[in-house]
């Protein structure tokens, strides 16, 4: 699945913002990010679900650690090609 261009920008940007250090904008713009990707996995098969879901454990790991570089290379690399 091919996302969305803006889907792709929102990713980036929010990356950017916690590379920056900016981790409390970029947690802010990461749920916005979400929430609008999780309408995007309708319809798509189980292994990309489940897929997504380990993507998402992941992030989701990172900001539990503060490992904000972490996050942000899960949502440059592998949150845009799932």
């Amino acid at each position: 699945m091919t996302l969305p261009q803006h889907v792709i920008e929102e990713a980036r940007e929010c990356a950017k913002l916690f590379r920056l250090g900016r981790d409390i904008e970029g947690a802010l713009k990461m749920v916005e990010l979400i929430d609008r990707s999780l309408p995007l996995m309708d319809g798509v098969s189980p292994e990309r679900q489940a897929e997504w879901g380990r993507v998402l454990s992941a992030i989701l790991a990172c900001q539990e650690r503060q490992d904000w570089v972490g996050l942000a290379d899960w949502l440059e690399v592998e949150f845009l090609e799932v």
